[in-house]
């Protein structure tokens, strides 16, 4: 019986195969590589598997094999696999040839992956050097993909665990590729926090409008604790978006839908010229983002941004007032990752606040602690919509707001800071039961945020500090006698020393 490959092996296999470009090319530039060729190796390894247990089953010859490999999940046609090509790492064009087969897989499956593999080039100067070089490198790359603890078939290792490796990759690579990191990844344990938040069931569409590598939706699917569920999402990058779709396929979410879009000014999640609703709606949304689009806001078809514009210099209420456009009306449910400022800040984002807080859609307000991703250092919070609470829904009579000061609860770390299982249960269970806490949570009532100006910055609202321990004035001072008491004594004795020495004291 052949042993499965366990996760930790898996992990440390994949990333060791990453050795080839550290210190060579920047993680942020190689990451695509890496994470594509893990996918073309997994399609090639599942394509070889399959095509032996069919003969075996029927005969080499039987024309049966063909058929079924035809209708296969993922089709690779001929000479198009991993091992052919590495047969050929020698080759002068190795990285034309990678091209070529990556460009013949996505033609011969368009229907699922069209995009997936167009915007990774591993022919690129630019990224891997000169013909010399660049073919040195992918040679490598091909060789240590090509070792045994890499084999991806059904009998060795499942298909989460690939699943898993991918995101352990991705969070490896944002880990090294520091602020630019926050554009692709949001680290597991918030993931988890934000996916048990917005409570996804079973039956229900989940959509994450700046999905990145696809981590926190594939997270939120998990949280539905059921296949009946469907994936939508849309990233701006090219090759971050083709990461996202290769990473819902090795989790078996062959049904997720991942536009390549730019979610503020032209968003391609449309059903009858109108924005697309879903039930829960999640995002880790760039911070603060400059020229978002407000330019063309005013006229935006959809009337997201009504009635107030956010700044132009700042984002962040662009992507909120996005979310809940998109959430189903009357019961859908919105979980945003933000910095601190969007709980603050004046002019156009207080109004912005004020009428969100009026229209009662804010169910929660959780600040995390500082230092828990790789692209920033400052603390972010999480605020938690529900449309539910709107007139006419479920919790309409639900008035109050949770706020959560989990600043304090985090596992340190050297370079990041991290949620362990503990603070992640801590902070669910406080929002989801609306549990009040000293020192770490409070229910607040509509009037109290508007007695302070619908500021919503926590200290506010959760008193966490912490009192002087009271002096015991007379037990000082009876210690201080004692000391100068001590220290004429000490002297003395000096002086009687410095006598018997025959010096002057």
């Amino acid at each position: 019986m052949t042993t499965k490959l366990d996760q930790d092996d898996l992990n440390n296999a994949v990333w060791a195969a990453c050795d080839t470009f550290r210190g060579a090319v920047d993680a942020t530039r190689y990451k695509d590589l890496i994470l594509a060729v893990l996918f073309w190796k997994y399609l090639s390894d599942h394509a070889e598997w399959q095509r032996k247990d069919l003969a075996q089953r029927y005969g080499p010859d039987d024309p049966r094999v063909e058929r079924q490999m035809k209708r296969a999940r993922f089709v690779l046609p001929e000479g198009t696999d991993f091992k052919t090509i590495h047969a050929k790492r020698l080759a002068d064009n190795l990285g034309e040839l990678i091209n070529k087969a990556l460009e013949k897989i996505e033609l011969e499956n368009e229907a699922k992956l069209k995009d997936v593999f167009r915007p990774i080039d591993f022919n690129s100067e630019t990224l891997l050097g000169a013909t010399k070089e660049r073919n040195r490198l992918l040679k490598l790359l091909l060789e240590d993909f090509a070792k045994p603890s890499l084999a991806l078939t059904p009998d060795k290792v499942s298909e989460d665990a690939i699943g898993e490796a991918y995101i352990y990759l991705i969070s490896r690579f944002a880990s090294d590729g520091g602020k630019k990191a926050g554009e692709y990844y949001t680290p597991r344990k918030i993931s988890e926090i934000v996916a048990r938040l917005a409570d996804p069931k079973p039956g229900m569409t989940i959509c994450d409008p700046a999905c990145g590598s696809g981590a926190l939706l594939i997270r939120a699917g998990e949280a539905a604790k059921s296949d009946d569920h469907r994936l939508f999402g849309q990233e701006v990058n090219g090759s971050t978006h083709a990461l996202a779709r290769m990473n819902m396929f090795l989790h078996g979410e062959d049904n997720a839908l991942i536009e390549w879009c730019n979610t503020l000014t032209s968003p391609a999640l449309i059903e009858d010229d109108r924005l697309m609703q879903f039930d829960r709606v999640i995002a880790n949304p760039p911070f603060s983002l400059d020229k978002w689009g407000a330019d063309v806001a005013e006229t935006d078809p959809y009337k997201r941004f009504k009635p107030v514009i956010p700044p132009k210099s700042r984002g962040d209420y662009a992507f909120i007032l996005h979310m809940l456009a998109i959430a189903k009306r009357g019961e859908g449910r919105v979980v945003c990752i933000a910095p601190h400022g969007v709980l603050f800040r004046g002019a156009a984002e207080g109004r912005i606040r004020e009428d969100l807080v009026r229209r009662n859609l804010l169910d929660a307000v959780i600040g995390l602690p500082a230092q828990l991703f790789p692209s920033t250092g400052i603390p972010v919070c999480l605020l938690v919509f529900d449309r539910a609470r709107e007139e006419g829904g479920a919790r309409a009579n639900v008035k109050d707001v949770v706020f959560v000061d989990a600043s304090r609860e985090f596992v340190p770390g050297k370079r990041q800071n991290a949620l362990g299982d503990e603070q992640v249960e801590h902070i669910v269970a406080t929002v989801m039961g609306r549990h009040t806490e000293d020192k770490y949570s409070s229910i607040v009532t509509f009037a109290e945020m508007e007695a302070n100006g619908f500021n919503l910055n926590i200290p506010r609202y959760v008193d966490t500090y912490e009192p002087e321990p009271e002096i015991d004035v007379a037990a000082l001072q009876k210690d201080i006698d004692r000391l100068e008491t001590e220290l004429v004594e000490t002297r003395r004795r000096i002086k009687l020393h410095l006598a018997e020495l025959g010096i002057d004291g």
